[in-house]
């Protein structure tokens, strides 16, 4: 009783911080969610669940969490799902049309917007690469795993299309589309980008640019499938793609596409969008252009003279996977 006194008394304010982002609206609804929480009793105690040594069930854990959300936000914050997620319960909410994952304390007295592994010894710049073993070939294959309408891949996406402009003659550019956790507009979207690859595979990063800067704005937040099918077609015309054969494929390859690239997520250990890989490696960088650029140039054995040139090396203030 003594020692759950004291944790007690560890308790700290919740404080939100706010950030302005005018690039990206979807950081803006991150950073509006964005709370920071001083919870070392919660690490010592873990395994009795909260910081409290409580525990209250999953859902109304979610229920506590969502009320606290609507009270920072001035509303619109919805529950979509729940689940036990090691010491914490990881719930899903839908917010101004997409989805977050955020993370509740057992007890259901703390939220937690994400948890950083200790053991990484440094955060990574905005503009530089993590130190990471990568094979050199002549040839790098480099793979961007992701969900279709994750905001965070979309926020990787966009940059990785200038860098597959520009380095696409030298190096195998492919987007993996490994799973569809936002329902069945997701699910489409994740078929027609790997039946491009399929079908058109040198125009894919145009059509990817334009999901990122057309699609992703307008049916990421309605979540209606009949508009996916709608500008994604709009989109491929514009391209020069065939709708015809892609539609085709969807149909009649679609599933089988998305099996495979789920096979090679697992095969990877790929548990997040956007998950990079160059040459078989994971790749820690910034979700930059330019940080892109500088991590498929080290793959080369000889690296070609376009990786001289400088890309966009901005990027959002806020990071996190789905």
């Amino acid at each position: 009783m003594e020692e759950q006194s004291a944790v007690k008394e560890e308790k700290k304010e919740v404080r939100t911080v706010y950030v302005s982002n005018n690039k990206n609206p979807w950081m803006i609804y991150t950073a509006v969610l964005a709370v920071i929480v001083v919870v070392l009793a919660f690490f010592l105690y873990s395994g009795r669940g909260g910081v409290t040594g409580d525990v209250i069930d999953k859902d109304k854990a979610a229920e506590k969490l969502v009320a606290y959300l609507n009270s920072r936000t001035g509303g619109g914050v919805e529950l979509v799902s729940s689940e036990e997620d090691g010491s914490l319960y990881k719930v899903m909410v839908s917010y101004q049309g997409d989805e977050i994952p955020v993370y509740v304390t057992k007890d259901g007295e703390y939220f937690v917007q994400g948890v950083v592994p200790i053991t990484a010894s440094e955060s990574t710049p905005n503009n530089s690469t993590q130190t990471t073993e990568v094979p050199k070939s002549d040839k790098p294959k480099v793979e961007l795993f992701i969900w279709g309408y994750c905001p965070y891949g979309v926020q990787a996406q966009g940059p990785l299309a200038e860098v597959a402009k520009l380095l696409g003659e030298y190096a195998d550019f492919e987007a993996v589309l490994y799973y569809d956790g936002h329902g069945a507009y997701e699910t489409q979207q994740n078929k027609i980008q790997a039946c491009i690859q399929e079908i058109d595979p040198d125009k894919y990063w145009n059509y990817a640019a334009g999901f990122v800067t057309d699609i992703y704005p307008k049916c990421g937040s309605s979540r209606d499938i009949d508009c996916d099918k709608t500008e994604s077609i709009k989109l491929m015309k514009s391209l020069g793609i065939s709708s015809t054969n892609v539609m085709d494929c969807l149909d009649s390859q679609g599933a089988d596409l998305i099996a495979e690239h789920a096979k090679r997520a697992s095969e990877y250990g790929v548990t997040g969008s956007p998950t990079l890989v160059i040459n078989g490696v994971k790749v820690n960088t910034a979700r930059t252009a330019e940080a892109f650029k500088t991590a498929v140039c080290g793959a080369f054995n000889t690296a070609p003279q376009e990786c001289s040139q400088t890309l966009d090396s901005s990027a959002d203030t806020a990071s996190g996977n789905c």
